[in-house]
């Protein structure tokens, strides 16, 4: 089996709540997501997607997805899509750096070998931990009684789990955060997620200030080392999201002690096979992960539900279904959020079947 052609649409995902709101006056309202089909000779094709959360929130941005299609495409043009583990050198070898250009063709290459082996991606992955995944729901910035009232009203969707937008005046998110802790009980679990949105001052005033509430802290500050002296100043769990974007960032901050649990998201790390690799050092150094995307629609949320499901159940702190943030349906078959969890598909693959009544045309087609 060769590869034989890549190509990729756009699709536009509007947000089903208007526009999300997080720290530096960063917010979306449309996001703009990338389809990746990789066509084999014996005309199998796979799928993957790649949106970015705009390119003022990691080094990543919807059109350098498709140049760097363009760019990379040639070079994996006669590879056999099952072989992973080449597929991947290749690539690095090919485009130094950009991992989330790879994501989407990585994907879709997983994709392809589970419709090849009659499997769900989650069983090449490593098996099915549990009956279900538990998801959190991230709420945007806004006044701290219109966020506690949003949490309080996805309480009655079944969540349990709520990631908190916060990163800006720390007085403001100071309330925010016990308006919402208010609202929870002892048994929900509260992130209040800064996005890198605080300096290191502004950090420690503020979980000096929230000290008495359970909840967790992550992605403080824009730095690494401002993280880190921001961990060392409290003693709520901490998580690390942006400063982990390779295995060798993840390896510094397990020695420095620097996280209870970390953020892995799929397109900042390369695709399922560099997070899959992450994500097995985690299970092996006892670090709880939240697993999912920067963002996307029902293709990422395959995704996403193939990675959680394959990892074990006390080391999955949560993961997302970005599909049911948006208006948008982009694939069938993906995983539809029931009670605040979600599974993924016992479909061989990813389980999914691209709409392309909502793409747009070809923009990238290599062959």
């Amino acid at each position: 089996m060769r590869i034989t052609r890549i190509f990729a649409h756009h699709v536009e995902l509007p947000l089903r709540e208007g526009s999300y709101h997080w720290s530096g006056g960063k917010s979306v309202s449309v996001f703009d997501s990338t389809l990746v089909g990789v066509e084999t000779d014996c005309g199998l094709i796979g799928y993957g997607e790649v949106c970015p959360l705009g390119p003022f929130y990691l080094p990543a941005y919807a059109e350098g997805v498709r140049a760097g299609i363009k760019e990379l495409g040639p070079h994996l043009i006669g590879l056999d899509p099952r072989e992973l583990g080449v597929l991947n050198e290749r690539m690095d070898a090919a485009l130094k750096g950009h991992p989330y250009v790879k994501s989407g063709i990585d994907i879709a290459c997983w994709d392809i070998l589970g419709r090849t082996t009659g499997l769900p991606v989650c069983t090449l992955m490593g098996g099915r931990f549990g009956e279900k995944i538990r998801l959190y729901r991230a709420i945007s910035q806004e006044a701290p009684e219109v966020m506690a009232r949003k949490v309080a009203a996805y309480k009655t969707d079944g969540y349990t789990r709520f990631q908190l937008k916060v990163g800006g005046d720390p007085d403001l998110d100071i309330e925010r955060i016990r308006a919402v802790r208010a609202m929870l009980e002892s048994s929900d679990r509260l992130v209040a997620d800064a996005n890198t949105g605080w300096t290191q001052h502004e950090a420690i005033r503020v979980v000096r200030a929230v000290r008495d509430l359970d909840l967790y802290i992550e992605q403080p500050c824009l730095t690494y080392e401002e993280c880190l002296a921001v961990r060392q100043a409290t003693d709520h769990p901490f998580i690390l999201d942006e400063n982990i974007d390779s295995l060798g960032m993840f390896l510094r901050a397990k020695a420095d002690l620097a996280m209870d649990a970390v953020n892995l998201k799929i397109s900042k790390l390369g695709g399922l096979t560099r997070t899959r690799q992450i994500r097995d050092l985690c299970v092996s150094q006892g670090i709880a992960m939240t697993l999912e995307d920067s963002w996307g629609g029902d293709i990422t949320t395959a995704a996403i539900a193939h990675l959680a499901h394959s990892t074990p159940e006390a080391y999955r702190f949560t993961s997302t279904d970005f599909n049911s943030y948006v208006t948008v349906c982009n694939a069938d078959g993906a995983p539809q959020r029931e009670e605040g969890y979600m599974q993924a598909s016992d479909a061989a693959g990813l389980g999914i079947a691209p709409r392309f009544d909502v793409y747009g045309p070809r923009l990238v087609d290599i062959s």
